[in-house]
């Protein structure tokens, strides 16, 4: 069957319009299904595993992709028979840059032809949400604390209109407020702080490497534990970040584990591929070479 690739008609954006264009000669080699919602690209993946397709590619962001992924794990073994690509067209692009895929869409689209094959860590979240045990997977990353509280505050419409400076303007009201405590354990260490960030593999944010070492196949989840996060600090973190030497500065701990526990004594939200999606408590763990990616 030919791949079946997952795509919004009306996605807003330059890759996404040089995309458009080319969809008539595509459909001789690729399958296409719309979508209007991240939601629907997930109630479409799980159709089309179900159909018997192989091969899906998301076409979007990290939030899409994580739709399709998890579209793809409602169907009970998926994972074993059926492989992903990605079309990057959001705008942090994370797991894109994690994989070293292409962001223009011609040399992306070439490597779904190819069909290149690797095998890396899937990792998966299990929280509660309205008296439901909810199981949802991730490629790249999670948090709780200030980063997954100024994804809650981000205006839609703004980022919209700019990109990633909504994320930063949300992190601004985010950081005016009363920081909230999260405390992560992976079985025989706790660590506390009010930011806390979960790497499957190096990236956070684009192609920022917080989490140093983590690699996708090294059967691990590293977490990045912000001990205080002020104004004060604000800048030899933001350096930290944007250097790469975020675990080396005073105040932040790292964790690693097969299996992280997140918890607050106060109700917090949690983000997974920059998505606000639930609320602590939520034990995170990797599944070893669960996932079937196309890459370059």
């Amino acid at each position: 069957m030919k791949p079946c690739v997952l795509f919004n008609p009306l996605a807003r954006g330059k890759r996404a319009a040089v995309f458009r264009h080319r969809l008539q000669n595509l459909c001789q080699e690729l399958e296409f299904c719309e979508t209007v919602s991240p939601e629907d690209a997930r109630r479409k993946a799980q159709a089309a595993v179900e159909q018997g397709y192989t091969t899906i590619v998301a076409v979007g962001g990290d939030g899409t992709f994580n739709e399709v992924l998890n579209g793809v794990g409602a169907v009970p073994q998926a994972f074993e028979s059926v492989r992903l690509g990605l079309l990057p067209l959001g705008t942090a692009n994370v797991f894109a840059k994690e994989l070293a895929l292409p962001l223009k869409v011609e040399p992306a689209l070439d490597v779904v032809r190819r069909g290149k094959e690797r095998r890396i860590d899937l990792a998966a979240a299990e929280y509660e949400e309205s008296g439901r045990r909810i199981r949802r997977y991730f490629g790249q990353l999670g948090g709780a604390g200030l980063d997954a509280r100024a994804i809650e505050l981000v205006d839609w419409r703004t980022k919209q209109r700019v990109g990633a400076w909504a994320y930063v303007k949300a992190g601004f009201q985010a950081l005016a407020e009363r920081q909230l405590t999260i405390t992560v354990s992976n079985g025989s260490e706790t660590l506390s702080g009010e930011l806390v960030l979960i790497g499957n593999g190096r990236y956070y944010g684009g192609k920022l490497a917080v989490f140093g070492d983590a690699g996708l196949t090294d059967g691990l989840l590293h977490a990045v534990v912000c001990e205080r996060v002020d104004w004060a600090r604000l800048p030899r973190l933001g350096w930290g970040v944007i250097s790469g030497s975020l675990t080396r500065r005073k105040g932040v701990r790292q964790l690693r584990g097969r299996r992280l526990e997140l918890r607050s004594e106060q109700s917090a939200p949690f983000q997974l591929e920059g998505e606000l999606v639930g609320r602590l408590p939520c034990v995170c763990e990797v599944l070893p070479r669960g996932l079937r990616m196309i890459v370059p």
